[in-house]
């Protein structure tokens, strides 16, 4: 784990606001003590959960989107820091590993113009190398026993996050996505738009179900793919749903837990399919903030469930005095997660 910036009791203690009489998660989650080897310490330490952010929107550039989801760890870490610790939920479930250094990526991408074929294979190719930093960091936390939490960056990092768990439990795995959109476009180089499509392409991703597409914005081209592969990849639509109520948010649940729960599997959440979050494709139209966890609340309780990614929420493009609050959401779906699994050995 190089490449990770480990987060500190003191950075811990910067995040977190003290109060009299109250006892909140940043004065209870453990970090890896300064000196210690960080996979000695994650195997030995007694937090279930290892917590990590990405603070990357590299994909989003090579996917032609707005950047601004490097922006989600930093308003993330502060909301949660600052959870209160009680009988519900424990701090002391989780340990913050730190963030990413993808500096140098960030840096190089900030130029580069998507609208360039040579650009374009350049944001690509540093796309190729944070997905390498993101599979060791998953392998080591699902090798060392614990649950990966990863948050912020593009939906490239799916991909990273299935290999790297793939290839931690020594088989490939199932996935499921809340999503607007498949993200299981054309092996084109690598991007946000197709870390599932890489995944499976490459034997690391068994079977895949995409919950609440968004019928607009899914092209006859992915439509087709998903047609012929349909025993290991395939999906509901946000609008068959809710829109014109042919099916049943409960039952498309335990339908889609049906296709995935026989084997180890991913739960993916990106952001941009709740309405007004901002994100790098935004939308007005989409599923509540209650029925997103009670979406993770589902797929957490579940053994085989694997790890959480809650990708795409860019704080930076959000209203300036409210940019707090995409960083509490994801606070709300990384306890709703720890709360689901209470009963899980």
């Amino acid at each position: 784990m190089d490449k990770l910036i480990p987060f500190s009791i003191a950075d811990l203690a910067k995040v977190t606001n003290h109060r009299s009489g109250e006892v909140k998660f940043g004065e209870k989650m453990l970090t890896v003590p300064k000196g210690e080897n960080c996979h000695d310490y994650l195997q030995s330490c007694p937090a279930k959960y290892a917590l990590f952010g990405i603070p990357e929107d590299v994909g989003v550039r090579a996917n032609y989107g707005r950047p601004g989801a490097y922006s989600a760890w930093e308003s993330a870490i502060k909301s949660i820091a600052n959870i209160q610790h009680n009988r519900f939920c424990k701090g002391s479930q989780i340990i913050v590993l730190g963030k990413l250094d993808v500096s140098e990526e960030m840096e190089e991408a900030k130029n580069l113009d998507f609208n360039v074929t040579a650009d374009r294979k350049k944001l690509s190719s540093l796309v190729e190398r944070i997905d390498k930093e993101v599979v060791h960091t998953v392998s080591c936390i699902i090798k060392s026993g614990k649950i990966p939490i990863i948050i912020g960056g593009g939906h490239n990092n799916a991909y990273g996050n299935i290999k790297g768990t793939a290839l931690g439990l020594g088989k490939p795995i199932n996935a499921i996505n809340f999503d607007a959109h498949s993200d299981f476009r054309i092996l084109e180089g690598r991007h946000s738009g197709n870390g599932f499509s890489y995944a499976y392409e490459e034997g690391f991703l068994k079977k895949y179900f995409i919950f609440g597409l968004h019928e607009n914005y899914t092209s006859k081209n992915v439509l087709d793919i998903l047609k012929k592969i349909e025993d290991r990849v395939t999906y509901n639509t946000y609008d068959e749903i809710k829109v014109r109520k042919e099916k049943q948010m409960f039952q498309e649940l335990i339908k889609a837990s049906e296709f995935i729960k026989t084997e180890a599997y991913g739960i993916e959440i990106d952001l941009d399919a709740i309405p007004d979050i901002a994100s790098s494709a935004m939308t007005m139209s989409g599923f509540s903030v209650e029925e997103l966890r009670q979406f993770v609340y589902f797929f957490g309780s579940h053994k085989n469930a694997a790890y959480l990614h809650i990708c795409e929420g860019a704080p930076e493009l959000g209203e300036e005095k409210n940019n707090h609050l995409i960083g509490k959401l994801i606070g709300y779906l990384v306890t709703d997660f720890i709360k689901s699994r209470k009963d899980i050995v």
